[in-house]
């Protein structure tokens, strides 16, 4: 059997970018990146560098998810700059991502979260899971109608990031599914 796919958002899952600004959480450091790539905009006369972007990573959480039943992918709007910037940091290697297209950021009529159908479609019948801070129930009833396997979309706290009790549920959705699987 193939490992399900494990789409992983940067920015809420990973990077707990709505936790207290001046507080780095326990056990993450801190990655700057910089916007625009160095380019600078003129205001006034005066050259202005765009700030880096800070983000908050924690290093084990490569290791575990390396340890999850998974194939990993990118689901994120740092599409294969997650590669350049996140992945050595938690010590991954070099993940596929979804490249998003016309879909990128753009809000959909029906309140169905941009990234959805694009994953649904990268799945291709592929049991997944979903880690991201932006899912709503919008967005299960999407993937239950357009995907005939299961799926998990795991909602992730962006104050707080990935935690224990996040790798559990992944693991226990990837262990029903070889469950599953052995049962048919």
């Amino acid at each position: 059997m193939n490992q399900p796919l494990l789409f992983l958002d940067v920015d809420g899952p990973l990077n707990p970018y709505a936790a207290k600004p001046e507080r780095r959480p326990d056990g993450y450091t801190t990655l700057r990146v910089p916007q625009d790539s160095g380019t600078s905009r003129e205001h006034r006369g005066l050259s202005l560098r765009r700030r880096p972007l800070r983000v908050w990573l924690n290093p084990e959480h490569g290791r575990a998810l390396l340890r999850l039943d998974y194939e990993l992918c990118w689901a994120t709007t740092w599409m294969d700059d997650a590669n350049r910037w996140i992945a050595p940091v938690l010590g991954l290697p070099e993940l596929p991502f979804v490249e998003f297209g016309d879909a990128l950021l753009q809000e959909r009529p029906d309140g169905v979260h941009w990234k959805t159908g694009p994953l649904v479609d990268y799945a291709n019948g592929r049991p997944f899971a979903w880690v991201d801070d932006e899912q709503s129930e919008l967005d299960e009833v999407y993937v239950a109608a357009h995907h005939q396997v299961p799926g998990l979309l795991h909602h992730v706290n962006p104050r707080v990031g990935l935690h224990e009790d996040d790798f559990r549920a992944l693991a226990d959705f990837a262990r029903s599914l070889n469950t599953s699987q052995a049962t048919d």
